[in-house]
């Protein structure tokens, strides 16, 4: 049976596209909005200016105080938050109904006026900010940097996904306020973002608090570039290796794949399910249970919109156990499923998998607002939240074994490897 959430779709005069899903089990109102900005957009020299935004967002705009956005809106028992990734930035708050309107102000006045308190200091202090998560997330931690490599070695060095979206430090310490205020012109404004409102309102309710609130803004944002074409595959391997103090070896073996929301990604990321994602797969069946010559095994598939996604393999290899070697049998694996194809069970599994945590996410109020504004901002389908199965469903096992034969063949692979440093290379 197909999904069937509400959608309600409006575009204000400014290019805002609104979405509301009224949603009464609980309540509450989950006030969501993605802007089409992430580090897929930063030119060479000015990296992190996306990540940079979603700390400064947050420190006060025209009206609204330093720190403000969290307090007043945690005093009324809400919850929010904000992310950054290569495609976009998102900000979020789930509120008590009898405070969305005030969510719905407090994201229109940084949204709408945040240069205001874009200072010299603002700007240091959140520069410090980004170092420090920096060194938490990505260089005191073992493999941190395992995918910051993984972009660097799968795409070239003039593509949008080739630098992470945390960014280069050196870059941030350049920027000069200007800088950090162009950026913000350029790209944060009504017709570049989508606001969704999922929860205890209606249609009318969602779209003229979206109209009262936001409607003022200027339509302020540079129009959109093209995405890049598709990226082809990788035509012969490609190596990296890091040396560090590491618990185990570990391997990343990555491969560019077909954009998002196309069925040729859809049966890249049920192949790689069969591959490596579930407890049932190839790799985990042979590698960790028979063979033991890996601790663990998973396979992952990230959907892009800028002319490529990317798909990969994670290989924890067991205590005296050769990397090549397992790498090599990984490569058989990919070798074999090329060749055969999923089996039916391999399809069902995948298929399952699929469909029980797509339904999972979507039982959360927050996780569909946000699958409402992603799909809306980048492939213009408020409705794919109740598309989407259907869509995976009719994806065949033939599918499934060509995108194989064409994208997740060992010669299509990056390797990246993460290797225990001896006494000699730690000091």
């Amino acid at each position: 049976m197909p999904l069937d959430y509400p959608i309600h779709e409006k575009t204000l005069p400014n290019g805002l596209r609104v979405v509301v899903s009224p949603d009464t089990s609980v309540p509450n109102v989950t006030v969501n909005l993605w802007v089409n900005v992430g580090s897929r957009h930063e030119a060479p020299g000015r990296t992190g200016f996306a990540h940079l935004f979603e700390h400064l967002m947050f420190q006060g705009s025209r009206n609204v105080a330093s720190g403000e956005h969290f307090t007043r809106l945690m005093a009324e028992g809400g919850r929010l938050n904000a992310t950054t990734w290569f495609d976009r930035t998102n900000y979020f708050e789930t509120v008590p109904k009898g405070a969305y309107e005030l969510a719905l102000w407090m994201e229109a006045d940084r949204h709408g006026y945040l240069l205001d308190a874009v200072n010299q200091a603002n700007l240091d202090n959140q520069r410090d900010v980004v170092k420090e998560e920096k060194r938490q997330r990505y260089d005191n931690v073992p493999y941190g940097n395992a995918l910051i490599d993984t972009y660097a070695t799968v795409f070239p060095a003039d593509h949008p996904y080739h630098h992470p979206t945390i960014g280069s430090m050196e870059d941030l310490d350049a920027a000069s306020l200007e800088d950090v205020h162009a950026f913000f012109r350029r790209y944060y404004g009504p017709n570049n973002t989508v606001l969704t409102l999922v929860g205890d309102l209606t249609p009318e309710e969602g779209f003229a608090a979206a109209e009262r609130y936001f409607g003022e803004l200027p339509a302020s944002a540079e129009p959109r570039r093209a995405n890049h074409d598709q990226l082809e595959p990788i035509t012969s391997p490609v190596r990296f290796e890091r040396h560090d103090k590491v618990p185990n070896d570990r391997l990343h073996l990555a491969f560019r794949l077909p954009v998002d929301n196309t069925d040729d990604y859809f049966a890249a990321s049920l192949a790689l399910d069969a591959i490596g994602g579930l407890t049932t797969s190839r790799l985990v069946q042979r590698l960790v249970r028979r063979e033991q010559v890996a601790n663990a095994a998973q396979a992952h598939s990230m959907g892009f919109v800028d002319g490529v996604s990317l798909g990969f393999v994670i290989l924890d290899i067991a205590d005296g156990q050769d990397p090549d070697v397992v790498e090599a049998r990984a490569c058989e694996e990919l070798e074999r499923f090329a060749k055969e194809g999923p089996t039916d069970v391999e399809m069902e599994s995948a298929l399952a998998q699929a469909e029980r945590s797509w339904l999972h996410s979507l039982a959360s109020q927050e996780e569909r607002a946000d699958a409402i504004s992603q799909h809306t901002l980048l492939h213009d389908d408020p409705q794919f939240i109740n598309t989407y199965l259907d869509r995976l469903n009719a994806v065949t096992a033939g599918q499934v074994q060509a995108v194989a034969q064409q994208w997740l063949q060992p010669q299509n692979r990056a390797v990246v490897a993460h290797l225990v440093a001896t006494e000699e290379e730690v000091a």
